[in-house]
């Protein structure tokens, strides 16, 4: 790794810790007043949406595959991680420690069943596999709905609150760095090149089936991650959250942030957390300002708001800099 990357990583995950203690001032200031409970509600939802909405990235965007059945890994990563919580609690682990046990049982349960649908499904490409993982997502949803651990379709309570707003937003700033090291290495390169030209790519030795069943896998190991948050956060649960409504918020969200950017993904997943509440006295409109924003990007910006463009605070400062020189120069 050379020195300007290094400095590039290291100036990012600066910029990360000052974002984080700029709202964590703001909200021990009580700057919002008797909002500030609530607005920290809303930055933990981004937190964790933000962390599916990446990880659906990674298939849609860099993959260049169409799934539907994101919200079924979600599922799987929210009861399984609030099992597994319920299970521990009162066992001598600190609440961070449960939480940690939680995330990563939630993470591979959903990455092994990313395994488990991949194989199969992802010898199909285009609308017949999105046919198929939305099939699999309803399936994972009428599981659910029978299986007492989970409520047999009727609310699962008395979940743990482990989720708080800090916790959930070093997990996503985590999730977030690791995802972006994978697309910039070699296997996430390899990725690319298949997205670019499938045929190329298996021409050229690629074991394309493999590549493309890991990168699925881990797609579902991060969604498991923000749906363990999802449940930690939320307490209760039903499967109906789960059903097709979700995958498909989900998928807007990508678009409209940019397929193949991470930042994209950030920046939409965000903005399309805040969008409902800031309209919440606004009900009866919220849908249509949804529908509105997702028709104007696809009408002015086809490839989404970043395109496959990724935010760098080195590159921002670079040209602050060197526009200061010019000027001084002058």
């Amino acid at each position: 790794m050379s020195k300007k990357i290094r400095v590039s990583y290291l100036l990012n995950a600066v910029g990360v810790v000052l974002v984080f203690a700029v709202l964590s001032i703001l909200f021990s200031a009580g700057v919002f007043g008797t909002s500030t409970t609530y607005i920290q509600g809303i930055c933990t939802t981004a937190c964790y949406t933000v962390i599916m909405v990446a990880s659906l990235n990674l298939v849609v965007g860099f993959m260049g595959e169409f799934s539907l059945g994101h919200a079924g890994f979600v599922s799987v990563g929210a009861y399984v991680s609030a099992i597994v919580s319920g299970f521990l609690a009162g066992k001598g682990l600190p609440d961070v420690g449960l939480f940690l046990v939680a995330l990563l049982a939630g993470g591979l349960a959903a990455g092994i069943m990313g395994v488990l649908v991949g194989i199969p499904a992802l010898r199909l490409r285009g609308d017949y596999l999105a046919i198929v993982t939305m099939a699999f997502a309803e399936i994972i949803r009428v599981c659910f709905c029978n299986f007492s651990i989970t409520g047999g379709g009727k609310t699962m309570s008395g979940i743990l609150k482990l989720s708080t707003f800090p916790r959930a937003f070093w997990v996503m700033a985590v999730c977030v760095a690791i995802m972006f090291l994978f697309v910039r290495s070699k296997f996430g390169r390899t990725i690319r090149t298949i997205r670019e030209d499938y045929i190329a790519a298996s021409a050229s030795g690629i074991n394309v089936t493999f590549y493309k069943v890991m990168t699925f896998a881990i797609s579902a190991f991060f969604a498991g991650i923000g749906g363990s948050i999802y449940a930690h956060y939320m307490t209760a649960m039903i499967p109906t959250n789960f059903n097709f409504a979700y995958p498909a918020e989900l998928l807007s969200e990508v678009i409209i942030g940019g397929t193949g950017s991470l930042t994209g993904s950030v920046i939409g997943a965000a903005f399309l957390s805040v969008l409902p509440e800031a309209m919440r006295d606004f009900a009866t409109y919220r849908m249509l300002a949804y529908s509105v924003v997702l028709v104007l990007v696809m009408l002015f910006r086809p490839g989404g708001i970043f395109g496959r463009w990724e935010f760098s605070l080195t590159r921002l400062l670079e040209k602050l800099f060197s526009k200061k020189t010019v000027k001084g120069g002058v």
